[in-house]
């Protein structure tokens, strides 16, 4: 398992951090911490998961700074 930290733009509030939570449960992943401007996300390691997680956060309507 690898446990990877997304910096989060435009979030402002916990209505924000529950989208963000929402959209990686229904992505498949159960095992993150959402807090306002970041997610850290335990996951197998694979590209396609890790593509998988910020299309899940991008979907939230937010934006992941590289």
């Amino acid at each position: 398992m690898k446990e990877q930290e997304f910096k989060i733009e435009g979030m402002t509030c916990h209505h924000c951090v529950m989208a963000v939570e929402m959209e990686l449960k229904d992505a498949g992943f159960d095992n993150f911490n959402v807090e306002i401007g970041s997610a850290k996300v335990n996951y197998d390691g694979s590209t396609e998961n890790e593509n998988k997680i910020k299309t899940a956060i991008v979907e939230a309507g937010y934006r992941v700074v590289e």
